[in-house]
């Protein structure tokens, strides 16, 4: 039987030597960074799903974001809105006093001036901002959603707009953010402003002070009506932080077992790159203390 001598068994060793030191390299490098991805070559597939999830977490990041600012916007405004309601029902509690039959007009014009006191207080509340931004104005954050205004019959001129503001809170999920002044102080059959300055005529004259606080009792009734339109959308943001906060989570622990190096594993690796480079040595050298008759068996 013939024996077969691989011409070519430098090169087969050296082909040997280039891969193992790529390997130990690498391993080296893993333990180093102690990741398991330096450069692309090292698992293209494993390096896009990192690219993906790295930009779902800065995705995710500024949902977070958004929902703590708008948190805060939204409680501002439910504050204030409280603030308004507490002034109308003192309003409403000034009105009732003041249509009792036994007072006089000097006590009534002094109720008259508590009542345009608290036109006054609503009005600024009803320009409530926050961050800069007003939040009864419409879209239109950067002006003031309300103006004293004598020629007007309510005392006061709306200057935002009708429209709503939204922001994106988690993937494809966008909310509403607020609501227009016209809409939160008004509507077709009440308006906060014109009720109290009708209380305020009626009881300067000693008009129809009964129908005035009637105004007033609606414009009470409606603004605690719009009051939900807050306190659902808080409800609707700290589940929205939740899901976000817990997908972040998810995308993090991901993240890390992509990138994350098993130190372990990579220090074995090493170890055998270092003994097969060390054989692949010792196996060169030998071949070059041989010759061709090395190979031939004994006689």
């Amino acid at each position: 039987m013939g024996i077969r001598v691989n011409p070519d068994i430098y090169s087969t060793i050296l082909n040997g030597l280039q891969i193992n030191t790529q390997q130990q390299d690498q391993a080296l490098e893993q333990i180093a960074s102690g990741q398991k991805l330096n450069t692309l070559s090292d698992n293209p597939a494993a390096v896009a799903t990192l690219v993906n999830l790295r930009m779902q977490s800065g995705s995710n990041t500024q949902y977070l974001q958004n929902i703590t600012t708008l948190t805060g916007s939204l409680q501002v405004a439910s504050s204030a809105l409280n603030s308004v309601v507490s002034s109308l029902t003192t309003a409403q509690t000034l009105g009732i006093e003041g249509a009792t039959g036994t007072i006089n007009a000097q006590n009534r014009q002094a109720i008259a001036q508590q009542v345009q006191g608290i036109q006054q207080q609503i009005l600024g509340l009803a320009n409530t901002s926050y961050n800069g931004q007003y939040l009864f104005s419409g879209t239109a954050t950067t002006t003031q959603p309300y103006v004293a205004d004598p020629a007007a019959s309510s005392g006061v001129t709306y200057k935002g707009n009708n429209n709503t503001n939204s922001m994106e809170i988690s993937e494809g999920q966008a909310m509403p953010i607020n609501l227009p002044g016209s809409q939160l102080f008004s509507n077709a059959s009440t308006s906060v402003f014109q009720s109290l300055q009708d209380l305020y005529t009626a009881l300067n004259t000693n008009g129809n002070i009964s129908g005035a606080t009637t105004e007033v009792q609606n414009a009470l009734n409606y603004v605690s009506a719009q009051q939900t339109f807050y306190g659902n959308s808080v409800d609707r943001l700290n589940n929205a932080q939740t899901f976000v906060t817990q997908e972040q989570t998810q995308l993090s622990e991901t993240e890390s077992s992509t990138l994350d190096v098993d130190m372990a594993t990579a220090v074995t690796n090493l170890t055998q790159s270092e003994t097969t480079q060390q054989a692949l040595l010792a196996a060169g050298g030998k071949i070059s203390q041989s010759n061709l008759f090395d190979y031939l068996p004994s006689s």
